[in-house]
């Protein structure tokens, strides 16, 4: 780990955009750019690691004033890189603790980053940090997967998640503790590197306990983006939990 960028650092953020391709695809990016565009309405947006601008900058483009909070210089150098990225606010900073001026109508935290988080007290402390900074009526909105254990036979603990003739990988899971690793294993031009990183996977019940412990309430949870139902055979979710405008 980078202990400036945290496990974010240079040769991360060199080539995250190409590693994480998929998901700046325009049917992954767009319906999530929609939906808080319309939860910001006339307010702010704060996303909390903003990374490389893959929503906020379409966030800004849609006319929304976005301000990040990210502990990765080297992934906000890139943003900045891009058309629009210097229009757009940073902190540099622990988005479970950072505090930034102003309040905003929705605050968001996507692509599974709350499980960046590694323990349930800093997992508690973003809830309460996000609901220091929500204007009364605003919402707070997390993207993340539902925990994989249904694909864990008795004894064992890895799912592998990606493989192919270039790279693996595969997550690893401590049921007791909620304690996972991803590691990942890259072979090009017959060299190989290895890489893994620490996170705590948290389920959608608790993640309502946490937002209630913050003063926040559920509004509303879909599967995904394009606002499917969900249910129990639903690996992701997104959900939103209001402050009281009283």
């Amino acid at each position: 780990m980078d202990d400036t960028d945290g496990y974010f650092g240079e040769p991360i953020a060199a080539r995250y955009d190409e590693s994480s391709a998929g998901m700046f695809a325009s049917d992954v990016v767009e319906p999530a750019v929609e939906a808080l565009a319309e939860l910001a309405g006339d307010g702010r947006a704060l996303e909390l690691a903003i990374g490389t601008g893959r929503i906020a900058l379409p966030l800004a483009r849609r006319g929304v004033a976005v301000h990040g909070i990210d502990m990765s210089r080297a992934m906000v150098a890139r943003l900045r890189a891009k058309p629009g990225g210097d229009g757009i606010g940073v902190t540099i900073g622990d988005f479970a603790t950072t505090k930034v001026e102003g309040t905003f109508s929705v605050a968001y935290l996507v692509f599974n980053t709350i499980m960046n988080l590694t323990t349930q007290a800093e997992q508690v402390a973003c809830f309460r940090n996000v609901a220091d900074h929500l204007e009364p009526g605003g919402t707070f909105v997390i993207e993340v997967m539902v925990p994989d254990l249904r694909r864990l036979p008795p004894g064992q603990n890895v799912v592998p998640f990606h493989v192919d003739g270039r790279r693996l990988g595969f997550d690893l899971y401590d049921v007791a503790t909620q304690a996972m690793s991803s590691h990942h294993v890259e072979v090009e031009d017959g060299r190989g590197s290895y890489w893994s990183m620490p996170f705590r996977y948290v389920w959608p019940a608790e993640l309502d306990l946490m937002a209630q412990l913050a003063g926040l309430r559920l509004r509303e949870r879909w599967d995904g983006w394009n606002r499917e139902p969900f249910t129990s055979e639903s690996r992701q979710h997104v959900s939103m939990w209001e402050k009281p405008a009283d």
